[in-house]
C-alpha cells in the first residue's frame, strides 16, 4: 500500500518523484547564487539592497570573526534577531565556521532563554540592542561568554540610519549597552574581519546545521537535530514542487520570521538557492504588508493563514496592487477554504496548503500550486516523501481512507532530539517520524489532516475534530476567525466551545451560529459554548494556541469551583 505510492500519479511531469541531492553543506547555494548573479540583490531592507557579491562576502567577515573568537566546528551559535540583513549574515556565516545554528525566538521570556541556551551549550549569541537588557539578565545562569550586539538602523538607509537613533528615543526604546570585553557591536566585528573564503569540512549527512526548538506548548522545547543534508534535501524538494519559479528572476515576500524553521526554509534557503530578492519584513503589519507588496512586487509570499485572513480583511485593500504575486504556499495552520478563495480573487495568484514540521526540515506535503489541488487536503508527499497512515496505539498500516497517525520518512527527516535518546525513540522508528498529527489518504495518494492526536475531542464517545468544526465556522460572513476546544462536560466527557473573532463592524448571535453550523455539521459536533473575543492567542507563525485555551478553560472551571467550596 505504501509501496504503491498513489501519490506519484498525481505529480505534475515538471516535478520528478525522486531528486538528486549533491554532498555540498547548506552553504553551497549562497556561493552558487553569489557566483552566478553576483549584482542581483539578495536582501531588500526598508529601502536598502544588498547584493549577492555583499551577502556572501559579509557571511565570510561573520564566520572569520567567529573562528578568531575561538568557535569551533560543531559549536552551537544563538541567533536571536527578527527579519534583518543580520539574521541570514549570521546564519550562513555560522555555518561557514563549522558551526550549529540555534535559531532562537526574540519573544522568548528569561525563562524560555535560560532553558535553550543550557540545553544547547551555545556560548555566543548575536542579538538586537532592544533585547540586550534580557539577554544579559540571563547570561550568568548559562554557558554564555559572547554577546554580539546589533541594531535595526545597522543596515538602514544612509538617511533612515540617521533618522533611526531619533525615532528609537522618541519611542523611549533607547537601549543603554557597556560595549568591551565579551560584549561587541556587529558591524565592528564584521568590518575588522577579513571577507577570505572559508569552507569547513562537512560531511553533510552527519552534521549538524542547526538546532531548532520546538514543542514549548506541551512542555519544555526540545532541541530538533537538523544536518546539512536535511536542509539541503528540503530546499530541493521545495525546488522540484515550484518548478515555475526561475532562477535570478524571482522576489520572496519574508513576512514569515526566519527564526521559525518555516521561513527558514521556504523563504530563506529556498530563495537563496534560486538567487531570489528576499524582502525582510522585521515585523508583521497588515497596511505595511500591503505598502511592500505594491511597491516591491514580490512574485513568492509563503505565509500562514492568518496573514492571509489580516489581508484579505483589511480596509485599505482596494488601494493596492497585489497581482505580482504568483504562488503562495500556506503553512503551519490549516487554511480555510473561504480564505483561499478570496485570495486568489485578489491576486490572480496560486495559493495552496501545504504541511511540515520542525522534524522534517520543515516541509512533507503540498497540494501542487500548477496542478490538480484538492481544497481541505494538504496535498501530496513531496518528492522522496514516504508516507503512511497508522493505528497510534499498534503501529499497524491502516487501509486507505481509515484515519490513523500519520507517520513520514525521507531526506528532510531530522537525526533526532538533541540529548534525548528517548524523546527521540518515541516519535522516531526504523527512520519512520510520527507526526502525532491524525489524517487519512485518499484514494489519489492526497492526504488530510483531521487534527493534532491531543486535540481530538471525545464526547459521548465520538471522536470530534476541532478543524472540522472551524472550517464550518469560517464559512459564517460574520466570521473572520474561529478556534474550537473541547471543555469537561459532566455527562459528554468533553463539549465542543468555539472561540470567536468577528470581522470589523460585523455582528452575530450564538444562535444564528448554531443555526449555521446545525446545517451543515452532525449534531454531536456543534459547539455548546461560544466565547466571542477580539483576538486569539497565537504563535509568531500565526498558529493559534489551542493548548492556551484549554489552560485558561482549565482554570477558569478552577476558580469557579473554589468559589462553589467556599
Amino acid at each position: 500500500m505504501s509501496n504503491a505510492k498513489p501519490w506519484i500519479a498525481n505529480y505534475p511531469p515538471e516535478t520528478a518523484p525522486s531528486l538528486e541531492y549533491p554532498r555540498v553543506p547548506l552553504t553551497h547555494f549562497l556561493e552558487q547564487s553569489a557566483a552566478e548573479f553576483p549584482d542581483r540583490p539578495a536582501l531588500y531592507f526598508m529601502g536598502r539592497r544588498i547584493t549577492y557579491r555583499e551577502l556572501l562576502a559579509m557571511s565570510y567577515q561573520f564566520a572569520n570573526a567567529l573562528i578568531k573568537r575561538g568557535v569551533k566546528k560543531g559549536d552551537r551559535v544563538a541567533v536571536m534577531l527578527p527579519n534583518t540583513p543580520q539574521a541570514v549574515i549570521c546564519y550562513y556565516g555560522t555555518l561557514m565556521a563549522g558551526g550549529t545554528v540555534v535559531m532562537t525566538n526574540p519573544l522568548y521570556t528569561e525563562r524560555e532563554l535560560i532553558h535553550q541556551l543550557n540545553d544547547s551549550g551555545a556560548e555566543t549569541i548575536i542579538t538586537l540592542d532592544l533585547l540586550y537588557s534580557r539577554v544579559a539578565a540571563v547570561k550568568a545562569s548559562t554557558p554564555l561568554k559572547r554577546l554580539i550586539v546589533t541594531s535595526v538602523g545597522d543596515f538602514l538607509p544612509f538617511f533612515k540610519k540617521i533618522l533611526y537613533p531619533l525615532v528609537q528615543k522618541k519611542q523611549g526604546d533607547h537601549p543603554q549597552i557597556t560595549y568591551g570585553g565579551d560584549v561587541e557591536p556587529f558591524l565592528s566585528v564584521l568590518k575588522e574581519s577579513a571577507t577570505n573564503p572559508v569552507r569547513p569540512e562537512v560531511d553533510p549527512e552527519k552534521d549538524i546545521a542547526l538546532l531548532q526548538y520546538t514543542g514549548g506548548t506541551t512542555g519544555l522545547a526540545k532541541g530538533v537535530m537538523l544536518t546539512h543534508r536535511n536542509l539541503v534535501a528540503n530546499t530541493l524538494q521545495c525546488q522540484a514542487v515550484m518548478y515555475k519559479f526561475v532562477r535570478g528572476r524571482e522576489r520572496i515576500l519574508a513576512a514569515l520570521p526566519l527564526f521559525h524553521v518555516y521561513g527558514m526554509t521556504t523563504v530563506m534557503n529556498k530563495g537563496i538557492s534560486i538567487a531570489a530578492e528576499i524582502i525582510l519584513v522585521p515585523k508583521f503589519n497588515a497596511k505595511q504588508i500591503l505598502k511592500l507588496i505594491d511597491k516591491t512586487k514580490p512574485t513568492l509570499f509563503p505565509g500562514a493563514p492568518t496573514m492571509y485572513i489580516g489581508l484579505i480583511n483589511h480596509p485599505d485593500l482596494p488601494k493596492y496592487d497585489l497581482s505580482s504575486i504568483t504562488a503562495c504556499v500556506s503553512g503551519s495552520a490549516p487554511l480555510p477554504v473561504e480564505v483561499q478563495r478570496r485570495f486568489e480573487e485578489l491576486t490572480g495568484g496560486r495559493l495552496v496548503e501545504g504541511y511540515g514540521l520542525t522534524e522534517a526540515s520543515p516541509v512533507t506535503h503540498s497540494n501542487p500550486i500548477w496542478g490538480k489541488r484538492v481544497n481541505g487536503s494538504i496535498g501530496l508527499p513531496w518528492p522522496d516523501t514516504d508516507c503512511r497512515i497508522v493505528d497510534p496505539a499498534t503501529g499497524e498500516e491502516l487501509p486507505q481512507g481509515e484515519i490513523g497517525e500519520l507517520a513520514v520518512k525521507g531526506p528532510q527527516v531530522m537525526l533526532g532530539y538533541w540529548n534525548r535518546p528517548e524523546d527521540t525513540a518515541a516519535v522516531l522508528r526504523d527512520g519512520w517520524l510520527l507526526t502525532g498529527d491524525m489524517g487519512y489518504m485518499d484514494a489519489a495518494g492526497y492526504f488530510y489532516i483531521v487534527d493534532r492526536k491531543k486535540d481530538m475531542i471525545i464526547a459521548g464517545g465520538y471522536n470530534i475534530y476541532p478543524r472540522e468544526v472551524e472550517e464550518v465556522l469560517f464559512e459564517h460572513p460574520a466570521v473572520q476567525e474561529a478556534a474550537v476546544i473541547g471543555v469537561p462536560d459532566p455527562y459528554r466527557g468533553e463539549t465542543v466551545k468555539a472561540f470567536i473573532v468577528l470581522k470589523e463592524g460585523a455582528q452575530v448571535s450564538e444562535e444564528e451560529l448554531e443555526n449555521h453550523c446545525r446545517k451543515r455539521l452532525a449534531a454531536y459536533k456543534i459547539p455548546r459554548l461560544y466565547e466571542f473575543r477580539k483576538e486569539l492567542p497565537k504563535t509568531m507563525v500565526g498558529k493559534v494556541l489551542r493548548r492556551q485555551l484549554q489552560e485558561e478553560e482549565k482554570k477558569r472551571s478552577a476558580d469557579q469551583d473554589q468559589v462553589k467550596t467556599s
